[in-house]
């Protein structure tokens, strides 16, 4: 069995999508290979068949090893549901929640937890593949680390660390790192890659040479831009902060950005489409004029429900609604649509119940064992395939008008008297063409993008042949085969 961990100069700096087409051209190569993050923080999740939940990005990355995502892919999941304070998930499951303070103390208890989901993945794998998280530069978070050189030098994974050239200041962050980090976890890094390099690589042959000069590290390679990355399932929030693209004489959706917005990867399918543009509000704007309005989920919607009022985006949505536009809410969103919201248990703050938008004749309880199942069905007469993950149980007048019927002969979700306003928990709804194309034909729009799997598919192919022609990949797996083993 090998390993190899990629650990970043710091955060955004590619290492999920790096990780994924690693896996990828590994995969192709013909070897069994597993992704694995021992530490995620993120609000966009993904269900497993295992009936857990993981990082979305391991997801994607369990796609490109062509097998199915399992709890051991990603055994420690932070999931922000507040200042400071996140759901802490392990091994798929919630283990209730923690502020920051109490997980800086605590996190190297979970060091054997991590471990030992390591070695189920490692048993029945050729190679493993690891991404860290933020950077080993953090010194001050190194003490009981599990996310990067804790993990790799317990585990003992060599490590290739990347960085960002088009942030700028690439060698200062990779000679700055060698020169910050004690010499033993310096020691576990092997070598090092160039990320997100536009123009010819030729131009920065000095660079590389400067930084193997003073790191003793080798260079592995120099990876242009991946266009291709823009079609895999976003995972991270710092997406959000990017302005889109524009998009003149297009059907324009929106999407409000609240500070808890989870699963927002729900509505990449509809990048896909060339007629629409997806137009995610971020806080002080207004929603736009649009043809159609989609609250996405929440990782805590009473809080991102208030938010949203003190936006005035309730007015906006209002508005939207008195035009006679559709409006879609996913999870969360769907939540926020109802009659009320109750958390008799203070799961997300103070117990008590709060309106919602009052757009759907339902009503929320929050409390009882999460969700989290795969499903299948129909909708709008076109199939759908998905996942349910959530707290709460919704009821009311509306859900004798389902958006769908799972496979199992269950209905889901709700539809308004006037047929305007939908809520469905489904993530994933739009990612097969034929239902996306249904939810667009009611704005007007004839869909034209394919399946959203099969685009993430194709987008793992061309960054897996990139990374052959970029990278030194046989140079990685002879550092990843010189792993310790017996961990």
């Amino acid at each position: 069995m090998a390993a190899v961990m990629i650990q970043g100069t710091g955060s955004d700096v590619g290492k999920s999508v790096l990780v994924a087409g690693l896996c990828r051209a590994f995969a192709n190569r013909g070897l069994r290979v597993r992704p694995f993050k021992p530490q995620n923080m993120s609000n966009n999740a993904a269900v497993t068949a295992d009936g857990g939940e993981i990082g979305r990005a391991q997801a994607t990355q369990a796609m490109a090893c062509r097998v199915a995502a399992s709890v051991d892919m990603n055994p420690v999941l932070l999931k922000p549901q507040g200042d400071r304070i996140s759901q802490l998930v392990v091994r798929g499951q919630v283990r209730g929640t923690l502020r920051a303070a109490r997980w800086r103390e605590g996190r190297e208890g979970l060091l054997g937890e991590v471990l030992e989901s390591y070695r189920r993945l490692a048993a029945d794998a050729d190679i493993v593949v690891v991404e860290g998280a933020g950077s080993p530069a953090e010194t001050n978070l190194r003490a009981g680390d599990i996310a990067n050189m804790g993990f790799a030098r317990a585990a003992g994974v060599p490590v290739i660390l990347a960085g960002d050239i088009d942030r700028g200041g690439v060698i200062a962050a990779l000679v700055g790192t060698h020169a910050v980090i004690d010499a033993e976890d310096a020691a576990m890094i092997q070598g090092f890659l160039i990320n997100k390099f536009r123009g010819d690589p030729a131009l920065f042959a000095d660079g590389m040479t400067t930084i193997a000069a003073r790191t003793g590290w080798r260079g592995l390679g120099i990876v242009p831009w991946l266009a291709p990355a823009r079609r895999l399932p976003s995972e991270d929030a710092v997406v959000l902060e990017r302005p889109a693209a524009g998009g003149a004489g297009r059907v324009v959706v929106a999407c409000p950005i609240n500070p808890r917005i989870a699963n927002f990867d729900d509505l990449d399918p509809l990048r896909l489409e060339p007629g629409v543009e997806l137009v995610m509000v971020p806080p002080g704007q207004p929603i736009p004029d649009a043809a159609l309005i989609v609250l996405a989920g929440s990782k805590a919607t009473i809080p991102d429900l208030g938010f949203l009022r003190a936006e005035g985006w309730d007015v906006d949505i209002l508005a939207h609604h008195r035009r006679g536009r559709p409006v879609l809410g996913l999870c969360g969103g769907y939540q926020m649509l109802g009659r009320s919201i109750a958390d008799p248990h203070g799961i997300e703050g103070p117990p008590g119940t709060v309106a919602g938008l009052g757009l759907l004749d339902v009503e929320t309880v929050l409390g009882g064992d999460k969700t989290l199942v795969e499903v299948r069905g129909e909708a709008l007469g076109a199939p759908f395939a998905g996942y349910e993950i959530h707290l709460g149980r919704t009821s009311g007048a509306d859900t004798a008008r389902p958006v769908g019927r799972l496979a199992d002969g269950r209905t889901e979700g709700a539809t308004s008297a006037d047929g305007l306003v939908a809520g469905s928990y489904v993530h994933g709804l739009l990612g097969l063409a034929a239902q996306r194309a249904a939810w667009l034909a009611r704005i007007g729009l004839a869909a034209r993008g394919p399946d959203h799997a099969s685009d993430v598919d194709a987008a793992l192919d061309e960054i897996a042949a990139t990374l052959e022609t970029h990278v030194d990949l046989d140079a990685v797996l002879a550092i990843a085969r010189n792993a310790i083993t017996s961990v």
